[in-house]
């Protein structure tokens, strides 16, 4: 029987006994400024060491031509790209960040990460879950999930 010691430093290595088996010289971490998503880019820093063979990447939903920004032409997508990366660098600001290559993409959050994975020659993707199980995830799907599913490179999830 294991004591809950035990326990929680399996649940703490485990992820960095898994990456141990993957190449770390190009790795995509998508965030969604999530708690979730910080402790993966955190993990995935501590691991690699290097923030220069870290790619983060935030992806935005396209604005729907009838939301009431785009119909008094006060949102457009170059605002809301730029208001991404103002806080990505309030967020993860210091020396530990520096260097990471960040990008903001507009469009379906799956297809986007598999695409820029591809784009960028991704060795490993390590992308956090929240977890959700049965009707919410039925209704919001799984970004996750589909980054198993469709990427051309290992994936590792991170999960709560």
């Amino acid at each position: 029987m294991r004591t809950i010691a035990q326990a929680e430093l399996k649940h703490k290595i485990t992820p960095f006994l898994a990456m141990a088996l993957f190449t770390t010289n190009n790795v995509l971490v998508p965030i969604d400024f999530s708690d979730a998503a910080k402790q993966a880019l955190d993990e995935t820093l501590a691991f690699v060491g290097d923030p220069a063979k870290v790619h983060v990447l935030h992806v935005i939903h396209p604005l729907e031509p009838t939301a009431p920004g785009v119909i008094w032409e006060t949102v457009d997508d170059p605002t809301r790209i730029s208001n991404v990366e103002a806080a990505f660098h309030k967020t993860f600001s210091g020396a530990a960040y520096e260097g990471i290559k960040f990008s903001v993409k507009v469009g379906n959050p799956s297809s986007e990460i598999i695409d820029y994975a591809e784009d960028n020659a991704i060795n490993l993707i390590i992308i956090p879950s929240h977890g959700r199980t049965g009707i919410p995830r039925f209704f919001l799907g799984s970004v996750a999930e589909r980054v198993v599913r469709f990427a051309k490179c290992p994936v590792l999830v991170v999960r709560r």
